[in-house]
């Protein structure tokens, strides 16, 4: 790791270099997110939880908006966290972030601490952050001269307060707010909110938006590395197989964040100082090498799709084909290119 410095809203912000990692092979042994937790049998967004600690290291700030991740991380006067962490409240992770990172900056101007490169770490899930938490994030992304990572967790349901319908709900999912009946089958008829592609254009002096799944661990792991090294508020969108909210084996949470990908509903992206760049298996589909699986095979392993009929199916791919075969953009920016009028 080494020092470097970046221009930030007119003047310099101290930052470092967290290399990548190579492989598996070149990943160190120590854990920063341990036992302790009560999350569910196969919880992907602990394992991101664990892979992000790692990721940063020990000289780390975690800050945790409530949530499923808050709630099953302390509880009984016990916590997995073996750095310091404070737990900030629903909708407020950006503004965390930013006064986290505002008050290390302040007690080492004035010598009350060492000045070094301490990494702050705000996460949300998709409730706490593509819905409630929206403004602060946009806030925080628009104060370059802080550096910290708001990494969302999304497991497309308010899961902490029993999986009702958020705005990164899949089209049509059965949650305890979208229940499927017989006068309507579809209930949640809303699509996916494009929570980072939105927050990477609307926020041009972010350095630093990304999508990741823990389904590839160590590009995981890498996006975090270099969120936290470009300087300024960053921000990384994770998608989190649920086993409770999703309804399938526990064992599969690995298979279906692959699915997620493979079928270019979940594309693997970054954007980096304003250029894009689409990643894993999300590049070789832009790129022709690999063909998109059909959506059926990742939605029919899932309970919350089991009331879909082939029309929904339909309706599910053709959006989806829409995504990568219309839009300006594929797979991130949902525009076509009109006629000049």
């Amino acid at each position: 790791m080494s020092e470097t410095t970046v221009e930030g809203f007119g003047e310099f912000v101290e930052t470092q270099v967290l290399d990548a990692w190579k492989g598996p092979k070149k990943v160190p042994h120590e854990e920063f997110f341990t036992s302790g937790h009560r999350t569910c049998q196969g919880c992907e967004s602990a394992q991101l939880m664990k892979l992000m600690a790692k990721a940063a290291g020990p000289r780390t700030i975690i800050l945790g908006a409530t949530g499923c991740m808050y709630v099953a991380n302390t509880t009984y006067y016990s916590t997995p966290w073996a750095v310091p962490w404070m737990h900030t409240q629903l909708g407020s992770a950006g503004s965390a972030a930013t006064g986290t990172a505002a008050g290390l900056k302040a007690l080492m101007r004035k010598g009350k601490m060492k000045d070094e490169p301490i990494n702050v770490i705000s996460f949300c899930g998709d409730g706490g952050g593509a819905d409630m938490g929206l403004s602060a994030i946009s806030a925080a992304l628009q104060h370059t001269e802080y550096n910290h990572l708001i990494l969302m967790y999304d497991n497309e349901s308010y899961a902490n307060t029993d999986i009702q319908v958020s705005g990164s709900s899949p089209y049509g999912a059965h949650t305890t707010f979208s229940a499927p009946g017989k006068v309507q089958r579809i209930m949640n008829r809303r699509w996916k909110k494009n929570t980072a592609a939105m927050l990477a254009a609307g926020h041009p002096d972010c350095k630093y938006v990304a999508t990741v799944c823990t389904s590839n661990p160590v590009d995981a792991m890498n996006h975090v590395r270099k969120a936290l090294s470009i300087g300024g508020p960053t921000f990384i969108h994770s998608l989190d197989p649920c086993p409770k909210g999703w309804d399938y084996d526990p064992r599969y949470s690995h298979e279906l964040g692959e699915l997620a990908i493979e079928t270019g509903i979940w594309p693997l992206y970054e954007v980096v100082e304003g250029e894009l760049k689409m990643h894993g298996k999300s590049r070789r589909i832009l790129r022709g090498q690999l063909k998109r699986k059909p959506v059926e095979e990742y939605l029919m392993r899932q309970g919350r799709f089991a009331h879909f009929v082939q029309e929904d199916i339909d309706y599910f791919q053709g959006k989806i084909d829409q995504m990568w075969e219309e839009w300006l953009i594929p797979g991130v920016i949902p525009f076509s290119a009109g006629e000049e009028s």
